[in-house]
């Protein structure tokens, strides 16, 4: 078998195990499938998710059929406003011996698991969320000066409600740097909600079947890293996240308009990673552009910030990015680039003799 019939046959292999996967959820989720699609995602490429929804829209509930279909440990973590770090990393606890003496024990908190599920995760602190910091970056836990490392792989799903304000704290832009996907959960369509009411009002229960453990996860994680990203469509990938940079040189003007921070370089590694998975559901072993532009949105609307003529006209973040991915060109013009660089000299220069003012 020549190389290339190898990876044809792994990428078909890793097709029919994610169906699968979709099937199971499609099994107790009605709709979504985008999300579904955001969510399953995030987990072949290791990285984490974060679920935007009013409630009732079954967000919570995707998660717990994700842990039911697959063969990982699963953990909930309620997020009030009085919960603190230890609740989540865990404590030393004081425990009496047979022999009557007393020894520190570290008691482990509910973050050691492998797939967390941090419900409304905008009601705790910052010094609470700060805690998640660590743990979703590098896969450990640093408590009582002991670092620990979590089993993998590990994946953080949380979900929060963009309508609830009172008592809410907003995530810190570090910790939204650092899950992969922003997915907004949208309502049900009308067919979709007529599904929904007959299946959750008969008294009928449904129960995902178990379809795949960690290790085989883990080998799908490398797959997915071993796709061929060619090197004009990761120059398109450099150049989109580069767009969204203010006074940037290839800043567009709606750039230079509403934005008021671009995306980190965390944003090009998510638009490749999940460009691949998209590549492989299509059958194929290398990146696409069609690929990186369907998940231009999720990988980028959580990583930008919105200036203050932006928010007092109403624009969103996903106005922004979308009219940088219609004109951003997929081939980059040297031209093009050079009059870029001119308007945001023109830019800077202005902001500069603002401040003087």
């Amino acid at each position: 078998m020549s190389i290339g019939e190898s990876m044809q046959q792994r990428a078909e292999e890793f097709r029919r195990r994610y169906t699968a996967v979709r099937e199971q959820i499609g099994r107790v989720i009605v709709g979504h499938d985008e999300v579904v699609h955001g969510v399953l995602t995030c987990l072949f490429v290791g990285g984490h998710c974060l679920l935007e929804g009013v409630p009732g829209l079954g967000k919570t509930l995707l998660v717990r059929t994700l842990a039911l279909a697959l063969d990982l440990h699963f953990s909930r973590i309620q997020f009030t406003p009085d919960l603190m770090p230890a609740d989540i990393l865990g404590t030393n606890m004081v425990l009496e011996t047979t022999d009557g003496k007393r020894t520190f024990e570290f008691q482990r908190g509910p973050i050691f698991t492998q797939i967390c599920l941090a419900d409304e995760i905008n009601r705790a602190t910052p010094k609470t969320q700060s805690a998640l910091l660590e743990t979703m970056q590098e896969g450990t836990i640093t408590a009582a000066g002991t670092r620990y490392e979590l089993k993998k792989p590990f994946f953080v799903m949380a979900t929060q409600n963009p309508i609830e304000q009172e008592g809410t704290y907003p995530l810190p832009e570090a910790q939204l740097d650092r899950f992969f996907f922003k997915l907004l959960v949208g309502y049900s369509s009308r067919e979709e909600l007529a599904t929904i009411v007959q299946r959750t009002t008969r008294g009928i229960t449904i129960e995902p079947e178990k379809v795949m453990d960690g290790n085989e996860i883990l080998k799908w994680q490398q797959l997915v890293r071993e796709v061929i990203l060619a090197a004009h469509v990761e120059d398109y990938i450099v150049r989109l996240v580069l767009a969204t940079h203010p006074a940037g040189a290839f800043a567009l003007p709606i750039t230079n308009q509403y934005l008021r921070w671009g995306a980190s370089p965390r944003a090009a590694q998510t638009l490749a990673l999940a460009a691949k998975v998209r590549a492989l559901l299509e059958g194929r072993y290398n990146v696409s552009f069609e690929d990186v532009r369907r998940v231009y949105l999720p990988a980028l609307r959580h990583r930008v910030i919105l200036n203050f003529e932006a928010q007092a006209e109403g624009i969103d973040t996903d106005h922004v990015l979308l009219d940088i991915l219609e004109k951003l060109p997929e081939k980059a013009d040297e031209r093009v680039v050079t009059a870029t660089l001119a308007t945001a000299k023109e830019v800077k220069e202005r902001k500069s003799e603002k401040v003087k003012e």
